[in-house]
């Protein structure tokens, strides 16, 4: 079962989201929250992915929930394929931000881009917090505030985001052992691999690779 925007005031009238977690446009947020208590609302994501029941924002995000939809059942191969025809970005997590009406952070030469591209291109290595605050040449409150301000998430969360995107992708077009996926991925282990992965699609990266493999 899948909303889009404001039709997640049906799925919560017919009670198909009690105790989970939804989403729907932020403007209605608060009214929804008021109206559907049991419901585990969150304001400030494109969608949210509770299994069997799917929830998203504005109408862009359910375009975006859509594209998860076949990237969870069909591999992202074929989600970059719709994407493409669509004319649309492939891949936004649910967990970005919604646009939300609040200040925009002063452009500057400081802001935190820099250091995410800096922390890509070395996703098999050990980045802490200090070390990305360090990059940007901030201290760690500052970069934190900054980077939830500009992505909308934490940098920890966006980094094990990063990696498992990275893993997945190549568990799809890659002959590499499950190993060397973990270590260029940056998890170390297959354990931490297999850990993340389960958290992250709810199967093992063998399943994974067997299910989705182009």
């Amino acid at each position: 079962m899948v909303s889009i925007c404001l039709a997640s005031y049906v799925l919560a009238a017919a009670g198909l989201l009690e105790g989970l977690p939804a989403t729907t446009h932020w403007r209605h947020a608060e009214d929804f929250q008021r109206s559907f208590p049991a419901v585990r609302v969150n304001p400030e994501v494109l969608f949210i992915d509770a299994g069997r029941v799917l929830t998203s924002a504005g109408a862009a995000a359910g375009v975006d929930l859509c594209l998860h939809l076949i990237r969870r059942n069909h591999g992202s191969g074929i989600a970059n394929q719709v994407a493409r025809r669509c004319v649309i970005p492939p891949w936004r997590d649910g967990g970005q931000a919604q646009f939300i009406e609040r200040p925009v952070p002063e452009a500057t030469d400081t802001g935190t881009a820099p250091t995410r591209l800096w922390a890509l291109e070395r996703l098999d290595h050990p980045i802490q917090l200090t070390d990305l605050a360090a990059h940007a040449g901030m201290s760690r409150r500052t970069f934190t505030r900054r980077f939830r301000a500009e992505v909308g998430e934490s940098p920890g969360k966006w980094l094990t985001q990063q990696r498992i995107d990275l893993a997945r992708h190549l568990l799809e077009h890659s002959d590499l052992s499950i190993d060397r996926i973990a270590e260029r991925s940056g998890f170390g282990t297959a354990a931490s691999l297999r850990q993340h992965l389960r958290g992250a699609v709810a199967v093992s990266p063998n399943a994974y690779r067997k299910s989705f493999r182009s």
